[in-house]
């Protein structure tokens, strides 16, 4: 044993032990209670006519309070992390059931007919076209918007075709033009659909399954219904 562990011994610090399970002592490591009580020591050892300088003291004082509130920090940070992670799942699972508001071009129609959804558009269009279309592709109804700004815009069709003849449930793909004089703008479509099961995977966002849309993250829904 070297005279620095002898030391620490005699102020009852022990540095190593065959504890199976480490401290910070036995780590070889000082923790904040053993600075103290060398310090301490060093206060009753001290020559008075000489003292020691205490620049250096004060130094490790600040670092072993710094690294204390970290500790404390993240063990805060931990702790608030492991409820959000609850609450996002119990959240998650409140989905099941309702209806959400999500990027997709395949709808259901609703129980009173036809289908509403929205379209983001990336810059202002001086003409916007829908065209609802059945499964296999055929056009039952052309819808035009007109000119539109930048950003959302909704729709909401009756489910009623160009000859008026009910178009029924669906599933219907909805195709989208937007336009800025002879130059395209970007855009995408919004559509409603019924939450049918949620998964939460071991990391990351829950995820929804969406019928005729598939697999969506829960970051992806715009609204609720």
């Amino acid at each position: 044993m070297s005279s620095f562990d002898t030391t620490l011994n005699n102020l009852g610090i022990n540095r190593t032990t065959s504890t199976p399970t480490p401290s910070p002592s036995a780590s070889g490591q000082l923790g904040q209670s053993d600075f103290l009580k060398l310090m301490t020591a060093q206060l009753k050892n001290q020559d008075p006519f000489a003292p020691v300088d205490n620049t250096q003291m004060v130094a490790q004082m600040a670092q072993f309070s710094s690294v204390a509130g970290i500790s404390e920090m993240n063990s805060t940070l931990k702790a608030i992390s492991d409820k959000l992670a609850g609450t996002s799942q119990s959240d998650a699972l409140a989905y099941v059931g309702r209806t959400v508001l999500t990027e997709g071009n395949v709808a259901f129609g609703r129980t009173a007919g036809g289908i509403a959804g929205a379209i983001e558009l990336d810059g202002d269009a001086t003409q916007v076209n829908i065209s609802i279309q059945s499964a296999d592709g055929q056009v039952l109804k052309n819808m035009q918007l007109g000119p539109q700004s930048k950003g959302t815009v909704e729709f909401d069709w009756d489910g009623k075709t160009d000859a008026g003849a009910d178009a029924g449930n669906g599933p219907f793909k909805v195709v989208v033009t937007a336009a800025q004089n002879n130059s395209a703008v970007t855009s995408r479509t919004l559509v409603w659909a019924p939450v049918a099961a949620v998964s939460m995977p071991a990391s990351g966002t829950p995820v929804l399954t969406l019928p005729g849309i598939g697999q969506v993250p829960i970051t992806a829904v715009r609204q609720i219904g």
